[in-house]
């Protein structure tokens, strides 16, 4: 039987079957990139909750693990030489399970490095704008009287948007026809400024139908609407 008790992580989080890429991690647009990813792939995971309520992300458990105390993070028993790998950050993570499985991902230099491109797009520009919109416009930052922050990452956001709408007119995926992680990535982050931080009307959603319609798609997919509640809170 695979041993993972050299990982402090486990005793916190015991893996049942240690034989089994280990996610810890929480339904949120980050941590769903990665859930999505594995039931795309179909490789077999035990998912762990990392509970915020009760700072599980700050425990010295999950710090040995990730010391950047986000999730998601992976502990995969099988990585590279057939020796455990743990990773943090949900855009390294899903590098690295397309390498793995050899999905997701173009074979051909270019189309990989161009996916690898918009992964960084998501990574860089829509997680922290989209993050940073939602806080001032649902969470403690809706009570401060300065708007101006809010109006920036309003317009922030539209931009991207805009970028993301251009790139989809006359393309299925940001890859053209090529379901990427590109996409894994991207679209739980629309999904969540539509839904969660209910910002749709304010960035004015309706202005970009070439985004809407792939949003659509996405969450049409089996796998997607599967990863999407993993782990159950």
């Amino acid at each position: 039987m695979t041993d993972l008790s050299a990982f402090p992580i486990t005793r916190k989080w015991p893996a049942r079957h240690p034989e089994r890429l280990q996610l810890y991690s929480l339904p949120t647009p980050n941590g769903v990139k990665v859930s999505i990813m594995l039931e795309e792939t179909g490789l077999p995971y035990e998912a762990h909750l990392v509970n915020f309520g009760t700072n599980d992300q700050l425990s010295p458990e999950f710090l040995s693990l990730n010391p950047n105390n986000k999730i998601p993070a992976i502990l995969d028993p099988d990585g590279p030489n057939g020796k455990p790998l743990a990773l943090f950050e949900s855009g390294a993570i899903l590098l690295y399970l397309a390498d793995k499985t050899g999905r997701f991902i173009p074979a051909d230099a270019a189309g990989r490095y161009e996916t690898i491109q918009w992964l960084m797009f998501q990574m860089g520009g829509i997680g922290p704008m989209f993050g940073q919109l939602g806080f001032f416009h649902k969470f403690a930052g809706k009570d401060y009287e300065d708007k101006r922050p809010r109006d920036r990452y309003v317009a922030e956001s539209q931009r991207l948007l805009r970028v993301l709408d251009q790139r989809l007119e006359k393309r299925q995926w940001l890859m053209g026809d090529t379901y990427t992680i590109a996409d894994i990535a991207t679209f739980p982050w629309v999904r969540n400024l539509i839904g969660f931080y209910e910002a749709g009307e304010l960035v004015r959603i309706a202005d970009f139908p070439h985004v809407l319609r792939a949003l659509d798609t996405f969450v049409a997919r089996p796998a997607v609407a599967r990863g999407l509640t993993i782990p159950a809170a």
